[in-house]
């Protein structure tokens, strides 16, 4: 089962600033601290829409929640101005027309280590992607890659955690795979052979939460993982058994899928799918999750857990399973926060 990560290695006065707090793990990461009696956290969000979307979860004590330019040093310097750390969750695996990786990934970096060095801050959390690398040929790992580059070079002392898919209930990771578990068939891209290693968004928040309180002054790059690395195929057949299904599998080739990715890139704006988004999908993960483990000094809840909760029978948006806490720190159900 999780566990609550250690608190006693660093200093845990002050303040601690989440942005993108309005996304799934935002907001499941304001509402755990919430509930840990943290009443001075501070949310930094980039639009009103994007505020009103944390008021709504009806936080208890409620985050200071602030309006900031991600790219902007001097608006980013100001808003962690007094606190003593800071966790990074913006990011994107899709690029629009509108938002491009060197922009919410290098660029937010950018600003956010000169703002961290000016403002005093002991420590920085990274959430990247698993598989980020500067020099690789994804355009988006190659950009997480350079992010992390950005915040660990820089003075302020950084924990960058790499993720996997990341399992919460209304995401659409959990969607897509509660969607497929009860289909009567399916094709899969290349028969479903690539492997994934899913983790639960509870034990990221315990995760981040632990990173936070690692001992001043050190680096840490971690590659996280779940418990758990098996074909997507086994996923989907065992996210199946939790409906009593058994669907039909075949295969897509892996050829053809990305030539249809390409031309969906060629012909529209905004396609569902890029290259890029593509291939980070067809990633293999496969990490031993013991020294992500004990870096942090937390546990994994089991794969079947997960599945039950995110995934399983009554597992969509009208139950709260994000923010739902681990066996090791049940919470009335009024204390969760809304679903997402």
């Amino acid at each position: 089962m999780a566990v609550d990560p250690p608190s006693n290695r660093a200093s845990t006065t002050g303040p601690i600033v989440v942005t993108g707090a309005n996304g799934q793990l935002g907001r499941a990461l304001l509402g755990r601290l919430a509930r840990d009696g943290h009443d001075d956290v501070r949310a930094l969000v980039r639009s009103e829409r994007a505020r009103d979307t944390i008021y709504a979860q009806s936080i208890s004590p409620a985050p200071d929640v602030r309006i900031v330019e991600y790219t902007s040093p001097r608006e980013m310097e100001a808003a962690l101005r007094g606190a003593r750390a800071v966790v990074h969750l913006v990011g994107i695996i899709k690029e629009t027309p509108d938002t491009r990786y060197v922009a919410a990934h290098e660029q937010t970096c950018h600003a956010l280590a000169l703002a961290a060095s000016r403002a005093g801050i002991e420590r920085i959390v990274y959430l990247s992607i698993l598989g980020a690398a500067p020099d690789s040929d994804n355009d988006c790992l190659a950009s997480k890659g350079r992010a992390e580059t950005l915040l660990l070079d820089d003075r302020v002392a950084t924990t960058v955690l790499r993720v996997p898919m990341v399992l919460g209930g209304d995401d659409p990771a959990s969607a897509s795979l509660r969607h497929q578990a009860q289909a009567p068939s399916l094709r899969l891209v290349g028969g479903g052979r690539t492997r994934q290693q899913p983790i639960d968004a509870r034990d990221v928040v315990n995760a981040v939460i632990a990173a936070c309180n690692v001992e001043s002054g050190r680096d840490l790059a971690l590659d996280a993982g779940g418990p758990e690395s098996l074909s997507h195929r086994n996923l989907v057949l065992r996210a199946a058994r939790l409906y009593d299904n058994t669907p039909r599998i075949t295969s897509l080739p892996l050829g053809l899928a990305r030539l249809g990715v390409s031309v969906l890139e060629r012909v529209m704006p905004r396609p569902p799918v890029t290259r890029a988004m593509f291939d980070i999908l067809q990633h293999d993960d496969q990490i031993d999750p013991e020294t992500f483990k004990k870096a942090l000094g937390i546990e994994l809840l089991p794969l079947d857990q997960t599945l039950a909760d995110h995934v399983g029978p009554g597992s969509g948006p009208d139950v709260p399973a994000v923010a739902a806490e681990s066996e090791s720190n049940p919470q009335p159900s009024s204390e969760r926060p809304k679903p997402q």
